[in-house]
């Protein structure tokens, strides 16, 4: 009946107006002018060299529409019987300068039960606006994303940024368009402790830069565990991550690529991606654990299982750590076959054998900063460590629930001894596991 009057596309918003109506008395206003209007509890903006992304809560579902300007370049989005209240004026004070895709935001209210965003850009852009259903902390979110007409390529990016004195001599045989910069691997440049254990290196060497993945967990919309004092884990995972890189970029013969640099949000699937797209040889995924007791404490890593987890605190962690993606916001109408093929379930025993082994030598190094939550390297079906052919391992570095621990992970000088146990434990994996040499097939 409603449906016939209405029209499929507005029952939704009638139930929800009519339900506003019931319980504040107020009567209905249809298309709508401000009686029981939806509210904007808050509006937020991540900027970030990939993306940047706007998101609007709600206490009820918004029926939207988008569309850009070619010149100049604009993007439009219209909200359909949504208040214009505190938080969408305050809307257009929060866009960065530094902003790479958005120049400012106006908004204002276009017409009777309209308000409009107009988005003025500085580059030509491929809009995905999609809607959440609450969950977590989270009422309902429309989000808009902006992402660049042509996106950055990962491997120049890392090219671009690295130091003139570390690249290849020009007498090197260098690809046009490498997939890596190239430098020579050594056994004696990976040497860690005194007659450590190393494979024999076939002639000649390998002539690459060792490339290490470095992810830091969570970010943007989905913040991670909390710390009773208000520590998000998000930040303590990206400062470590920052660490890390600035070890791993001063080794002669590693290089390190975050996968985010800085606070914004990245699917589970697209940190897989990122890493596979520079050939990483390693990708490590740094987190802080959280847990319903406040006494669970230590250091753990983990790598993938095929099996099911190898406990049951294993299974719940990585259950948890898999969720980022509700939180986060994913739009799940992307359809991509290359990412439903990353996850999969993976069989690809010689890869986890390998994490196991990369997992091993980093848990031995952090044994000595922090307690050990187990004294042995736990498997689970981490989303994140899917990667189906680079080794790939999750430290979690201490309990962010734990309060003791709270106060380590905000300290820079132990988030200092974590990057460098981590990095020796890097070192001590490649002396007895040196790379395979890249074939042109690889490079291009």
């Amino acid at each position: 009946m409603i449906s016939s009057i209405f029209g499929q596309r507005h029952v939704g918003r009638f139930s929800t107006l009519l339900l506003c109506a019931l319980v504040t008395g107020l009567p209905i206003a249809w298309p709508g002018a401000g009686y029981c209007a939806i509210q904007i509890a808050s509006a937020r903006v991540w900027p970030a060299q990939e993306y940047t992304r706007l998101t609007l809560e709600s206490d009820a579902p918004v029926t939207y529409s988008v569309f850009t300007v070619a010149t100049p370049a604009r993007l439009v989005l219209d909200l359909e019987d949504v208040e214009f209240n505190t938080a969408l004026e305050q809307l257009p004070a929060k866009i960065s300068p530094t902003d790479p895709y958005v120049k400012a935001l106006r908004i204002g209210r276009f017409k009777p039960g309209i308000v409009r965003l107009v988005l003025d850009l500085k580059a030509q852009v491929k809009p995905q606006v999609f809607v959440l259903k609450p969950v977590g902390d989270y009422g309902h979110r429309l989000v808009l994303d902006v992402y660049p007409l042509i996106e950055a390529d990962p491997v120049m990016a890392l090219l671009d940024k690295k130091p003139a004195a570390s690249l290849a001599s020009p007498s090197q045989d260098v690809p046009q368009k490498p997939d890596r910069p190239s430098a020579t691997f050594t056994g004696k440049a990976l040497s860690v402790a005194p007659n450590p254990v190393q494979k024999p290196v076939a002639s000649p060497d390998v002539s690459r830069l060792i490339m290490v993945a470095i992810d830091a967990g969570h970010g943007g919309e989905d913040p991670g565990a909390r710390g009773r004092s208000g520590t998000h884990e998000k930040h303590v995972t990206l400062a470590i991550a920052r660490k890390l890189k600035a070890l791993v970029d001063e080794e002669p013969n590693m290089r390190g690529m975050l996968i985010r640099d800085g606070d914004y949000f990245i699917p589970l699937v697209g940190r897989v991606m990122k890493a596979r797209k520079i050939q990483a040889d390693l990708f490590v995924s740094i987190h802080a654990d959280a847990y319903v007791k406040p006494h669970a404490r230590g250091s753990s890593v983990f790598a993938l299982s095929e099996r099911g987890a190898t406990s049951a605190a294993a299974g719940w962690l990585a259950r948890k750590e898999n969720e980022a993606d509700l939180i986060g916001g994913v739009n799940i109408d992307v359809a991509d076959p290359t990412l439903k093929q990353v996850l999969i379930d993976l069989s690809q025993t010689a890869t986890i054998n390998d994490s196991l082994k990369l997992a091993k030598a980093v848990l031995g190094e952090l044994g000595g900063v922090n307690d050990l939550h187990k004294p042995h390297v736990e498997q689970a079906g981490f989303a994140v460590l899917k990667a189906p052919d680079i080794p790939s391992i999750l430290v979690e570095t201490a309990f962010l629930t734990n309060p003791e621990e709270e106060k380590k992970l905000k300290d820079e000088k132990y988030q200092d001894k974590i990057a460098q146990a981590i990095l020796v434990g890097i070192r001590k994996y490649f002396s007895a596991n040196p790379p395979l040499a890249r074939s042109k097939l690889a490079q291009n």
